[in-house]
């Protein structure tokens, strides 16, 4: 059974691949990230799809690698008559989603197999397959993928698969190429396997030398920048929280989601990220996207929107995958879109405000959006909601929602005070930010042991009460700000990590079991360690989460230091995030070396 640290990620800025270590695509959604798996393996078993190549009786690979500053990925096999390479990559996409896989010989005679098992429906659907101009060409309903090889090799087919098995010697290279396209339409124009390999090198270098981070950690930085360029939808700009669903947040449990959306609460922390690194266009695409996914009734305000602003994403289960390592029920859609998130509200108006500081271009919808967020707040921050981590076990009075009403209502008169030519009810925002400020410090805040607490009334903790002294509700070196941190390295500490909240959490979001230790709450104790001071303890504890990449440096959701696992859907914006932010407010000011 793989892991999740397993895979590799590769895509065209439309929809993702994962590759295994032993060299096998097991998942791939077609033609978009949340469009139905053609290979499903990853949540099930090879009879779900799967394309493989790998010397014949081979496991797992020698090495693999990406190609400096790129999304080529490389993998190698050492094997008794010689050593071969396979190149896997999709191209920048001009009609149709391409996956190149190009196999070429490194030392002496290697037997390759490819094995391509094509399922359509997320592993549901078995495709026609016959010949016709050189390929092999499957259909089912209304998907249609095409196989050729170049130079041509033979293809059979066996046991419902596309098998081929062929000899490179050393210098030798046979590509092949996978296009999809909807069924009902001609082929689409084919691509020159090698030129695109050429041009992918090329351009993902061009993208990664625009960072202008040149201190410590540039390669890690520069990998998760890519990442989230990956799991960018190019079309409208925006960013997936992951490329999979179901992928466990605990190992056979039932914490299992789809994450193939994109989460206004990422927002502020994304374009921090992207305009610090020096990303200046895809932050733009960012806020663009954001503006028009939330555009509307304030009141109907979601806390996540499909890839171009869709938002109904109905959540269903798929009996028939066996789930990754056997985790039940495989999701698709998700519930928590339907669940009131008062903080979402805040997380948008930081947004807008931090690429109006950044000197992203004007737009007139800007400040009008940000007005009307905040006439709905005054009159409905008081009620509960689900918070931050979308719990399922009923609604409470979140202190972090709570916090980022506040952040709204300051980022508004902050701006109302740079900027007189702008209208709205200054002085009623101030009342807002006093108001929310007052209670939250009376009803949210436990003296007893100095610390914030997750809920009014609660003595559970919340790993989002670190963000407090980030986002300015109080100054880091206030005393409830340091009692919080301590308490939540007391409490929600594991091995140096942080959970989200405590560890009994069923109570909180209704469903039974644990979850592993979330990455990316542990980049923000770093981030709260280095504003409070204690910067050594800051870079000790992001070096230890470095340490947790896998070999390509991908990070999942969450981490498991009793069994050493990544856990949760992979790659992980989120991770990926924090990793970037927390690079640049430790090492930001330090030359390379």
């Amino acid at each position: 059974m793989h892991r999740i640290e397993d895979y590799a990620l590769i895509g065209d800025e439309q929809t993702a691949a994962l590759v295994g270590a032993d060299g096998s695509v097991d998942w791939l959604c077609l033609p978009r990230f949340d469009s139905a798996a053609c290979f499903a393996r990853l949540l099930g078993n090879e009879d779900n799809g799967h394309w493989r190549i790998a010397p014949a009786g081979a496991d797992r690979c020698t090495r693999r690698s990406y190609r400096k500053d790129t999304l080529v990925l490389d993998t190698e096999w050492e094997t008794p008559d010689g050593a071969v390479r396979v190149t896997d990559l999709m191209p920048q996409r001009h009609r149709a989603p391409d996956l190149v896989r190009i196999v070429e010989g490194v030392r002496g005679e290697v037997t390759v197999r490819s094995t391509l098992r094509l399922r359509f429906d997320y592993g549901s659907v078995v495709p026609w397959v016959r010949r016709a101009d050189g390929h092999r060409v499957a259909v089912a309903g209304p998907d249609s993928a095409w196989l050729r090889s170049v130079p041509e090799v033979d293809t059979r087919g066996e046991d419902h698969s596309t098998v081929s098995e062929f000899t490179v010697r050393e210098g030798e290279r046979v590509a092949f190429v996978l296009t999809w396209h909807p069924s009902h339409e001609p082929r689409p124009p084919l691509v020159d396997p090698y030129s695109s390999l050429r041009h992918s090198v090329t351009d993902w270098r061009a993208w990664a030398a625009r960072c202008r981070y040149d201190g410590p950690y540039r390669d890690e930085v520069v990998r998760s920048l890519i990442t989230l360029k990956a799991l960018t939808y190019r079309p409208t700009g925006g960013i997936v929280a992951a490329a999979t669903t179901s992928l466990p947040e605990e190992p056979g449990g039932v914490r299992n989601w789809d994450y193939r959306f994109c989460w206004l609460r990422d927002s502020t922390l994304t374009l921090n990220a992207l305009l610090a690194a020096g990303y200046q266009d895809e932050a733009e695409a960012w806020r663009n996207w954001l503006l028009r996914a939330v555009a509307g009734d304030p009141g109907d305000l979601q806390i996540m929107y499909g890839l171009a602003g869709e938002r109904r994403l109905p959540e269903f289960e798929l009996p028939w995958l066996s789930g990754f390592d056997g985790a039940v029920p495989v999701r698709i859609g998700n519930d928590a879109v339907n669940q009131l998130q008062l903080d979402v509200y805040g997380e948008v108006v930081d947004s807008l405000a931090l690429a109006r500081r950044s000197g992203l271009s004007a737009h007139p919808d800007v400040w009008a959006l940000q007005s009307v967020l905040l006439t709905f707040l005054r009159s409905a921050w008081r009620q509960p909601d689900e918070g931050l981590w979308e719990v399922r076990g009923g609604r409470r009075h979140f202190v972090h929602s709570k916090v980022m009403v506040w952040v709204a209502a300051d980022r508004a008169v902050r701006a109302m005070e740079e900027d007189p030519d702008l209208e709205g009810d200054l002085e009623g925002w101030r009342e807002l930010r006093e108001e929310v400020h007052r209670e939250v410090c009376e009803k949210g805040y436990d003296p007893e042991r100095n610390t914030f607490t997750q809920s009014y009334g609660s003595r559970e903790l919340d790993a989002a009460l670190l963000l407090i002294p980030r986002v300015g509700f109080l100054p880091p070196d206030d005393p409830r700000v340091l009692g919080t941190i301590e308490a939540v390295r007391a409490e929600l500490g594991q091995d140096g990590f942080v959970r989200r909240y405590t560890p009994d959490a069923a109570t909180l979001d209704g469903l039974p079991g644990a979850e592993g230790t979330f990455l990316v709450c542990s980049f923000w104790l770093a981030d709260a360690l280095h504003m409070t001071g204690r910067t050594k303890e800051a870079r000790e504890l992001f070096e230890r989460l470095l340490g947790l990449t896998n070999d390509v440096g991908l990070l999942a959701e969450e981490y498991d230091p009793a069994a050493g696992r990544l856990l949760g859907n992979f790659p992980q914006a989120f991770s990926h995030i924090g990793l970037v932010n927390t690079a640049l407010a430790l090492f930001g000011d330090e030359e390379a070396g």
